[in-house]
């Protein structure tokens, strides 16, 4: 069973034999579980980071408004069941809705073009650099 359900602990195993109809009792499922070495495994790390080779990650944190965005898209039925899907895109410091887009069918060249709408209205180049004034050479 162990090796059928990865994360299962004894209890949970307990619970699974009895729904099949086994007359089991949980300590002893804990005897044998711990007899046998059985120990369960530790969960994976969340993806969504750089992770280093001792082991820690870096999540990149939102610092100011414009920094980090993030998007997502939920999906919804309507009063006669036909789906359709919502495209969000937030600020994730501020908690800003940048943009939301509703639609039978979202395609990523939707999401490019909501990006690329974002980009054109709201990114501001950093650290502009100015050519010198011909002037004044």
């Amino acid at each position: 069973m162990d090796s059928k359900y990865g994360r299962y602990g004894y209890r949970r195993v307990t619970a699974l034999l009895r729904n099949e109809g086994w007359i089991v009792n949980h300590k002893r499922v804990e005897q044998i579980w711990r007899r046998e070495g059985l120990k369960v495994p530790q969960k994976q790390p969340k993806r969504g980071c750089l992770w280093l080779n001792d082991g820690s990650g870096i999540r990149l944190k939102p610092l100011f408004a414009q920094h980090v965005w993030s998007y997502d898209f939920m999906q919804a039925r309507t009063h006669n069941g036909v789906p359709f899907r919502i495209l969000i895109m937030i600020d994730e410091y501020s908690r800003e809705c940048l943009a939301s887009r509703a639609a039978r069918r979202l395609t990523h060249f939707d999401v490019l073009e909501i990006l690329t709408e974002l980009f054109v209205q709201r990114v501001s180049i950093m650290g502009k650099r100015l050519s010198p004034n011909p002037d004044s050479l």
